[in-house]
């Protein structure tokens, strides 16, 4: 099994439409940077045809500490969320 990662697409777009993987990589890290920027911002990304990403945001809780098993306070947090459009999750199967 291959593993996608950013320089792969970009090389995949270089090839694709005639660009350097210069430019490619350029064109895929400001994709990443608005998504992450709309995030940020409280927004949500939704890619059709991909899915929607969104902030999630986890509640504060108890906790343990595993090594003195003393009670612990965990703050509420948030955290990027992925949900799977229908197509993709046919497209999978």
């Amino acid at each position: 099994m291959e593993t996608v990662n950013k320089k792969s697409i970009s090389e995949k777009i270089a090839e694709d439409h005639n660009l350097t993987k210069k430019e490619a990589g350029d064109i895929v890290s400001e994709v990443f940077e608005l998504m992450t920027a709309a995030l940020k911002d409280g927004n949500k990304v939704d890619i059709t045809g991909f899915g929607k990403f969104e902030v999630k945001t986890r509640a504060a809780r108890e906790g343990i500490n595993p090594q003195t098993k003393e009670k612990i306070e965990i703050p509420a947090s948030k955290i990027p969320g992925f949900k799977a459009s229908k197509s993709l999750k046919d497209e999978v199967r």
